[in-house]
């Protein structure tokens, strides 16, 4: 027996598959995952080093060359890229095959990573070698910005870093949150040149005396037992811990001499509070902006994200500092809103235009119901389909299912027309049915 006709003979079996199918794929269609494009590109592992003050040259040779040398044969590697810049950044990108896990992927990246670090320069140790996730669907661009400029840009990245960036990051389908055109606070210090070769002291000597006196320290405790005698209080110790001004840091004590003259930072250079880097601008209209780059995780719904990062977002303006705005200047979640809503209205559309014609031309009701049942039985059981490939709802997705319907009705069509051409012959519905099929 072939396979149409065990259902044609098996008619309440084919009814409950059908409120299967379409129960299942109803269920299935609240967890689907919803992008704008298929992920396509392969998986890919970004490790980030900075070497301040160092050539592109120099940050290629001691930094990127014995990181790519550890990397080399790295387990379902494809091929790997580095940048070294003149702002004293490394980044290199390396790209695993298609399929690979990213956890597992970032996890082989890590292990090569620790073993080149033992002959990377010191100050590069120090600051850190970061190993992260490249997560390609950009999901949002938020620009922070100060409508009034009673604002600058260093204070707004400082408020995206310290407030902004840790709100959305907690947000469910949020993977990756990155600042562009922002800095962090840091104190700038520049040095004389000829005060320092007066004093005989070097930038390295300056660097250290910075590090040793601009720490926080345990002073300890008083009283802690055990002591000689039963004491009544126990104070812990309070000392002051890391500088905090320019003031406090201009009286760092960076050289002592022989006979008791104390050299001061303050006296070989020049200090003020500042941004970390200037090298990395944002504009929005032409404007100074912060702009703040949302990645959705994978797998996560893009248009439920974009819902939460924008009802956040509109939480926290209630607490913005005055003079502090935003607006979302890039989401693209606003076309597979609109895709979406295409499928469901040229689902109504092909349905009525269904019931139109073949009523027309049938001049009967009951053929008419076939077509219009056997559309959304169709679409909804195919997002059982999707989930089980691991296809998402996207804009090329959503294409097919609105193609799709138009090949569904017309073989709902044909089929329905050429079973009541045989009716009409004198055969039963049944034969009919059986012989159309």
């Amino acid at each position: 027996m072939k396979f149409p006709h065990f259902f044609i003979e098996r008619p309440i079996f084919a009814t409950v598959l059908s409120f299967l199918i379409v129960l299942v794929g109803g269920i299935t269609y609240f967890s689907l995952p919803v992008s704008q494009y298929p992920n396509v590109a392969p998986p890919t592992i970004l490790v980030r080093a900075s070497y301040p003050g160092a050539t592109p040259q120099v940050i290629a040779d001691t930094v990127a060359t014995p990181i790519e040398q550890e990397m080399n044969g790295v387990d379902d590697m494809l091929y790997m890229e580095s940048s070294s810049s003149s702002d004293g950044t490394m980044q290199l990108t390396v790209t695993f095959k298609l399929g690979t896990d990213l956890d597992d992927a970032q996890v082989l990246v890590q292990n090569r990573v620790a073993v080149a670090e033992s002959r990377l320069p010191e100050q590069v140790r120090q600051i850190g070698v970061t190993t992260t996730k490249q997560i390609p669907d950009m999901l949002m661009v938020v620009h922070l910005n100060s409508p009034d400029e009673s604002r600058d840009e260093l204070y707004i990245s400082n408020f995206a870093y310290l407030r902004v960036r840790d709100a959305l990051m907690r947000l469910d389908g949020v993977g990756d949150i990155r600042i562009a055109g922002g800095n962090e606070y840091a104190m700038r210090v520049w040095l004389d040149i000829e005060k320092m070769t007066h004093v005989d002291l070097t930038a390295g000597d300056v660097v250290q005396a910075i590090r040793e006196q601009n720490v926080q320290v345990a002073a300890g405790v008083i009283g802690q037992p055990p002591t000689d005698k039963t004491g009544a209080f126990q104070f812990n110790v309070t000392t002051q811990g890391r500088l905090r001004d320019a003031e406090e840091f201009g009286n760092i004590i960076v050289k002592r001499g022989d006979d008791g003259r104390v050299t001061r930072l303050s006296d070989v250079a020049r200090l003020e509070l500042g941004a970390q880097d200037y090298s990395r601008l944002s504009y929005l209209d032409g404007k100074p902006a912060i702009a703040v780059l949302i990645y959705q995780r994978p797998g996560t719904n893009a248009v439920d994200t974009a819902a939460e990062v924008q009802q956040t977002m509109s939480d926290m303006r209630k607490d913005f500092p005055e003079g502090v705005g935003y607006e979302v200047a890039y989401n693209p979640t606003k076309f597979v809103e609109d895709s979406i809503d295409e499928v469901f209205n040229t689902l109504l559309i092909t349905t009525v235009f269904v019931v139109l014609t073949v009523f027309m031309f049938l001049h009967n009701w009951r053929p008419t119901i076939i077509p219009v049942v056997a559309i959304p039985i169709s679409l909804i059981g195919t997002f059982a389909c999707m989930q089980g490939l691991g296809v998402t709802l996207n804009t090329l997705s959503l294409f097919g299912l609105v193609l799709a319907i138009g090949i569904v009705v017309d073989d709902a069509i044909v089929v329905v027309e050429n079973v009541e051409r045989l009716i009409a012959e004198g055969l039963s519905p049944r034969d009919a049915t059986h012989k159309a099929m």
